[in-house]
């Protein structure tokens, strides 16, 4: 279900837009933030014998949904070997505690292409050290979503995740009011899921479904 998409989207640094080009498997830099070309479908795993599967599907970019702390290099490496790029949830990890040096020794040690995060210290840390830096955004409440609008001010990332994923208008909202790129998290089901949050406008979406990974 990987479509051609726009390869046009709104810059975080808030210079405008961004032209990214037409070319697969590719980043693209502008100032501050790296944009992602034309892969819709990121496949998300927790355990090795998971992401051994996911090396076989057609899409270059994973999600780590964490693991224990001394084995995260050898499965990017495992990874980077298949041709695919990591990006690794750094709140999930098992030994090591979510915070800015965290980030610091990730990014550093461990070596993924991208952090997915909760906490504004690890997207920031990440963004300084030149990773993909996603923010996760919880969509529980109106007041929880007017604070996280504050929040991606300071934090600025190169992408924010919106869970759950599946509700259009928020996908929507989230990128008319940050500008910045969003991926679709959470209770993604079905192929109508996938569709429905790529015609909102995400620029990906994340599920641990396997049937998903080749639709």
């Amino acid at each position: 279900m990987e479509k051609r998409r726009s390869t046009s989207f709104a810059c975080p640094n808030r210079r405008g837009i961004c032209d990214a080009g037409l070319f697969r498997n590719t980043f693209k830099h502008c100032g501050g933030c790296i944009l992602i070309i034309n892969h819709n479908v990121w496949p998300a795993v927790k355990t090795a014998r998971e992401l051994e599967s996911a090396l076989s599907t057609p899409y270059p970019y994973l999600v780590l949904l964490g693991g224990h702390l001394g084995q995260l290099r050898a499965l990017v490496e495992l990874a980077e070997r298949h041709g695919k790029k990591v990006l690794l949830h750094a709140d999930l990890i098992d030994g090591l505690k979510n915070d800015e040096y965290a980030a610091e020794y990730l990014c550093q040690h461990v070596r993924p292409s991208g952090l997915i995060s909760t906490r504004a210290s690890v997207v920031q840390k990440t963004k300084q050290n030149k990773l993909i830096a996603i923010q996760r955004l919880f969509l529980i409440d109106t007041g929880a979503l007017e604070k996280s609008y504050a929040l991606l001010e300071k934090t600025k990332p190169d992408y924010i995740e919106v869970l759950p994923g599946v509700i259009p208008s928020m996908i929507r909202e989230v990128m008319d009011r940050t500008g910045i790129p969003v991926i679709a998290g959470g209770l993604i089901r079905t192929e109508e899921d996938v569709r429905i949050a790529l015609e909102a406008g995400a620029t990906a979406i994340t599920t641990s479904r396997r049937e998903l990974w080749k639709a």
